[in-house]
């Protein structure tokens, strides 16, 4: 999900002021159920003000009347506490995997009401064929939910402008300038479903999503480096509790950071990127599995705990890899955090200890602390649930835009 543009300057219209003054009084009802009159203490706004405003919300469908609240010792009428609409607009996400494809559905407060995955060979297949797929997925998703989504986000493993709207590249699909929106729409309806495709639609890097996600969801600090893997390897990185982009939208490529410039050649046409060593196809390869086909990661998983010397030889080398390309990263960001997540956490026993001792050894500005280095608990959830909680997240912080200002 793309976060707002930076702070406006200039004076606020009537209308605008309206709109900020609705997103304030939704954020007070986010938090924690409560009456007009605890609103209108805690935003600095008058009760009427805050009456009006609530109307609205209510209107909307985003804002409920839960019942009288509970008794805060004030002599007089109990008020009436005010919840968001469990049943109101949500958010929906949707992932394109190489091997997968997935669809979620989350209400206002972000609680998950469906989560499908499904397993589909992707890589080479045609866009449009693909996106008949996920279409099928997320009308079933969304009818199982009983939501109405505000909008749909999708999770891409390539690289995505800072327009959003087109995938410029996603080697280990295939796919090169693919305009997502407008391939993902007559597939919707196609399936039946012309009302998502009228949503707005909005794309980003399966990486930045689910930094995203576990920045919002995952207990994240301020400052980390995510890095996530499914087919290839991507990280986003979090500042000051925001996405760093770059000037372009493409920030965070960790797959093609080299660590070892004499190595093997990449698809990326450069040597020795993290990729090689670190990516699904690589770690495969070391492992003697090169021709095995379904869920990588479960896969390797279960052969290393089965003590399998190539598999556990292979995920010992691809740690190491990984602990050279952040150690670069952590001398230069210098992050609170280092998670590990996607594909990657399910393998954190065998992938940590290298990670540790490469961290260990080059990371000197100042000590290395291996609390540093953690998994995430949202595991390959990550990016779909980032996905769909970025939508709910842009209606909280904008509910002019469903039309309540």
């Amino acid at each position: 999900m793309r976060e707002p543009d930076g702070v406006r300057t200039g004076p606020a219209s009537q209308q605008g002021m309206r709109r900020a003054n609705l997103a304030l009084v939704l954020d007070a009802i986010a938090r924690a159920p409560r009456s007009r009159a605890e609103v209108a203490a805690e935003t600095g706004l008058t009760r009427a003000a805050v009456s009006s405003l609530a109307e609205r919300l209510i209107a909307d469908g985003l804002v409920v009347e839960e019942g009288p609240t509970t008794s805060s010792g004030k002599v007089g009428r109990p008020g009436t506490a005010l919840g968001l609409n469990p049943s109101g607009p949500g958010g929906l996400g949707a992932e394109i995997g190489v091997e997968h494809l997935g669809a979620c559905v989350v209400d206002l407060r972000g609680e998950v009401r469906v989560r499908h995955r499904q397993e589909i060979r992707n890589r080479g297949r045609e866009p449009a064929a693909v996106m008949l797929d996920l279409a099928d997925l997320l009308r079933g998703a969304v009818a199982e939910s009983g939501l109405r989504p505000a909008g749909l986000t999708l999770a891409v493993p390539g690289l995505v402008g800072a327009s959003g709207g087109v995938l410029q590249r996603a080697a280990n699909l295939g796919w090169e300038d693919v305009p997502l929106a407008a391939a993902l729409r007559p597939a919707l309806r196609a399936v039946g479903s012309p009302e998502l495709a009228e949503l707005p639609v909005e794309a980003d890097n399966e990486a930045n999503l689910g930094g995203l996600a576990e920045l919002w969801l995952g207990g994240g600090p301020e400052h980390f480096l995510y890095v996530s893997a499914e087919a290839g390897v991507g990280s986003a990185i979090v500042v000051g509790g925001r996405l760093l982009r770059g000037a372009r939208g493409y920030a965070g490529e960790f797959g093609h950071v080299p660590v070892r410039p004499d190595g093997p050649l990449c698809a990326c046409g450069a040597h020795g990127c993290l990729e090689q060593y670190a990516g699904e196809t690589a770690v495969l390869r070391a492992a003697g599995l090169a021709d095995v086909r379904g869920d990588w990661v479960a896969l390797l998983a279960e052969r290393a705990g089965a003590g399998e010397q190539a598999v556990l030889a292979a995920l010992a080398g691809a740690g190491s890899a990984l602990g050279i390309a952040a150690a670069g990263a952590v001398n230069l960001l210098d992050p609170a955090e280092v998670v590990l997540g996607g594909g990657y956490a399910r393998l954190e026993p065998w992938l940590l200890p290298a990670m540790r001792a490469e961290l260990a050894a080059r990371v000197t500005v100042r000590p290395w602390a291996d609390e540093r280095l953690r998994v995430s608990r949202l595991g390959r959830r990550g990016p779909l649930l980032g996905a769909a909680v970025g939508v709910v997240r842009a209606v909280l912080a904008d509910p002019g835009r469903l039309g309540a200002a």
